[in-house]
This record gives C-alpha cells, sequence and structure tokens, in this order.
C-alpha cells in the first residue's frame, strides 16, 4: 500500500452546514423545501416532498439554505450517510436541517470523489463513533464535522478515481430505468386486458372496441366480456406463511430469506432486501423460483407495502419467508401474473388496506384477500399473458442480477481505490462510454 496523505475535511470544503432550522409553512403549489426523507441514492424525489412560496424560499436563500452547484448533500438525520450526492444542476429548492451541505473547494478536492469518500465503510464507522449523538434519532453533530481526515490525491486523481465509480452507478442508473420501462410494459398490457377489456380476440383485434359482447355482472356492479367468472379469491388460492425468527438467527451466513425489506413501495422485488436465516425450518418452508409472495405486515406511514405482490426471481438455489410475507398459491384457474398484476393495482390495495391493522405496524388481516370478488378470465388468455410476462420478467431478473455484480465490483473498488491498493491508468476523464464494468481505456493495477 502506498504511503497516504490525510487532510481535514474543514480544509478542502468552504463551507460546511446543514438546512434550515425553521420550517415554513407548507403550500400546494410553490417550490420544493426538502428534508432527509425525500433523498435517494443520486438527487432527490419530489413525490412527496413540501412545497413554499418564493418569499419563504428567498428567506432560505439569504440563511444559505439553498444548495448550489456542486455541493455535496449528506443524510445527516436518522439514517446518518445513508445518502451523499453532489447537485449536478441549480434548481429554486431549500433544504432543512436533516440534511447537511458540503461546500468543497473545487481547487483542492472533487465533489464526487468526496462523496465516494463518504460512502466508504471506514467514513461510516468513525462517524458513527465520533460524530453521531442520538439514540431514538441519530444525527451527525456537524461542529466537529470537519475534522474528519480524508485521504487526499492529487486532484486528476481524484477525478479518474470518481470516474470510474461514477460510471459503474451510471450504468446500474440505466439498468433501473429500463426496468422502470419493462415494468411499465407488463403494467400497461395488463391494463389493456384485464381492466380495458381489449385483449385480443379470434382475429387479434382489440375485443371490446371491436364490439367484443359485454354482459352486466350483478355481484361487481358493471360489465364484463361474456365468458368470464367472478369469484372470491378464497375460492381459488391458498396461503403459505413465512418463518418466524429471533434476531440472533438473522446475520452473515445461512439460507437466503425474503422479508419485507425485499418489498419496493411499488410493489417491486428489491434483491439488497434479502436477509441471510441461519434458524432451522423444513423443506416445506422452501419457496421457489416463480412463487407469489405477498406482504402481510407494514411498517409505511401511508399503508404503502402492505398487500402488495413479488414473484421469486431465480436468483437463489434455497430460498425462505419470513412471517412477513406469505406465499400465495392459486388454482388452475388462475396464475401467478394475473394474481400479482392484480395485487399491485391502484384498485385492490386501496380495497385491501381497510383489512389492514395495527399502530406501529400494521398486520393484514387475509380475510380481505379471500373475500375479494375478481374476474376470472378464461384460462387461454391467462396463459398467453403469463408467457408475455414471463418473458419480460426475466429480463428485468437478468438486469437487476447485473446491477447486483456491478455494486458489488464499485464497492470493492471503493476502498482499494482510495487508500492506493488499486490504481487506475490510462482513464481518461471526460470519457462518458458507460460499460458493463470497465471501459477498454481502464486499467486496474493493485499496487
Amino acid at each position: 500500500m502506498t504511503n497516504l496523505n490525510f487532510v481535514k475535511l474543514n480544509t478542502v470544503c468552504e463551507r460546511i452546514t446543514d438546512g434550515s432550522h425553521y420550517s415554513p409553512v407548507g403550500i400546494d403549489n410553490g417550490l420544493p423545501m426538502l428534508s432527509v426523507k425525500d433523498m435517494e441514492h443520486n438527487g432527490f424525489s419530489y413525490l412527496d416532498c413540501k412545497y413554499i412560496s418564493e418569499e419563504e424560499y428567498d428567506k432560505m436563500l439569504r440563511n444559505d439554505c439553498v444548495p448550489l452547484l456542486n455541493d455535496v448533500l449528506i443524510a445527516k438525520d436518522g439514517s446518518y450517510l445513508k445518502h451523499v450526492f453532489v447537485i449536478k444542476e441549480e434548481k429554486k429548492q431549500a433544504i432543512l436541517s436533516s440534511i447537511g451541505i458540503l461546500r468543497p473547494n473545487l481547487k483542492k478536492i472533487s465533489p464526487d470523489y468526496l462523496k465516494y469518500y463518504l460512502h466508504s465503510n471506514s467514513v461510516k464507522e468513525t462517524v458513527a463513533k465520533k460524530y453521531v449523538s442520538g439514540s431514538a434519532l441519530p444525527r451527525i453533530i456537524l461542529k466537529n464535522f470537519g475534522e474528519i481526515d480524508i485521504i487526499y490525491k492529487p486532484l486528476l486523481e481524484q477525478q479518474k478515481i470518481a470516474k470510474v465509480l461514477s460510471d459503474l452507478d451510471a450504468k446500474i442508473e440505466l439498468n433501473n430505468k429500463i426496468n422502470a420501462e419493462l415494468e411499465a410494459m407488463a403494467k400497461t398490457l395488463y391494463d389493456y386486458w384485464f381492466v380495458q377489456f381489449d385483449f385480443p380476440n379470434a382475429n387479434g383485434k382489440p375485443y371490446k372496441t371491436s364490439g367484443g359482447k359485454m354482459v352486466w355482472n350483478e355481484e361487481l356492479k358493471r360489465e364484463i366480456p361474456e365468458g368470464w367468472e367472478v369469484k372470491e379469491l378464497g375460492n381459488e388460492l391458498s396461503i403459505q406463511r413465512g418463518i418466524s425468527y429471533k434476531s440472533s438467527e438473522i446475520k452473515g451466513d445461512g439460507v437466503s430469506m425474503i422479508s419485507l425489506n425485499s418489498f419496493n413501495l411499488d410493489g417491486t422485488y428489491k434483491p439488497e432486501g434479502i436477509k441471510k436465516f441461519s434458524g432451522k425450518y423444513a423443506e416445506k418452508n422452501l419457496i421457489s423460483e416463480g412463487d407469489l409472495l405477498i406482504a402481510i405486515t407494514d411498517v409505511t406511514r401511508n399503508a404503502d407495502i402492505i398487500g402488495k405482490a413479488i414473484i421469486v426471481p431465480d436468483y437463489y438455489s434455497e430460498l425462505v419467508i419470513s412471517m412477513d410475507i406469505a406465499k400465495v398459491i392459486p388454482s388452475k384457474k388462475l396464475t401467478e401474473s394475473y394474481l400479482m398484476m392484480l395485487f399491485n393495482s391502484n384498485h385492490y390495495h386501496n380495497y385491501i388496506k381497510w383489512y389492514a391493522s395495527g399502530t406501529i405496524v400494521l398486520h393484514l388481516n387475509l380475510d380481505g384477500m379471500f373475500w375479494y370478488k375478481a374476474e376470472i378470465p378464461p384460462k387461454e388468455l391467462l396463459y398467453e399473458f403469463d408467457k408475455i410476462y414471463k418473458s419480460i420478467s426475466k429480463r428485468i431478473a437478468e438486469t437487476k442480477k447485473q446491477n447486483q455484480e456491478l455494486a458489488s465490483l464499485r464497492d470493492w473498488l471503493l476502498p482499494m481505490l482510495m487508500n492506493g491498493q488499486v490504481t487506475v491508468g490510462g482513464y481518461e476523464v471526460e470519457n462518458s462510454e458507460l460499460g458493463m464494468v470497465a471501459e477498454d481505456k481502464v486499467e486496474y493495477k493493485k499496487s
């Protein structure tokens, strides 16, 4: 390992501060006022943020609570340093004190290099020991945060290191966008066939639009295609519950376990949510690729996950589910793909939320699912949709698996590049290609 040169964070930053300690009154339409809950991996989510008036924004601007181009923002309160990102585009937006602002001196340090450095496990461990207070809501104390040691390298070397890591992140982000488009494609097809009833008729034309016969269904109080059945789901499926476990059984080695943390808010699968279960389980507790799983507990404020469904991908040789999850076993009249799209639809989710109860943790009364009256399309139509869905799902699973590999490479490279065990040779900082793992122009050399 090469000799490392350390400098204090406050010697390479022009300013270390946080957002507003005063929270203005929100309005329906205005400028974003963002907190740590709005932070994501590479920027802000504006879906559920607060908005403030121009006058309040001007106050925030005067008090330096508005992030500027190249500022490095850190999650300061709660899950500190969970999110660290660089402001790449100036917008009229203000932030609250749960977010820290680091304003790099661009002549001394690359904002992206600083971002990745703060993502490293060694820095997070140091911060946890020396710069965090509070138990219920831990937060970084910025007063002394500038005393953190930074591994300092020449600016061009910083930029090369940041470019290697950011190219990996860019490829991950591109894959995420591809998957979002594929998921939207599957949802659109479901809506087109099973909500608008424009599935292909015998001539390959949209059924309802082409004059396909619709009949009134008294139970649903609306028309459905002729020949479709309506049944309570309890008549067409059964449930297998997950495993109860102790916290001591969730550790390093063991069988992979899907838990509540494996669900994204939109009902899609989150690979990084997998736990390792070291306790005992029976053969009957194992689940397989293609099985349908639903969330039967929820800790989100708005019951975002309760009742949502995922289909098990083909990542794992052995897999179990936690007590927060249940496996849904459909009859031969239904398919996992059809039920998954139904369970993740807005209509069904708004219905099933009323069967969840609890204060801190919501628990689902499965009677709500059993009592739900659903259209049962002809088996041939379900199988045709299932075939298309599986093709889309396979592509999504492959891309997610690739992202896991890319993230593992990035996380391995991060400390190695920072401490000089691996160096980057022949890499052009302006290179903008997004390769799978590394470009031809990149050489990773062990020192």
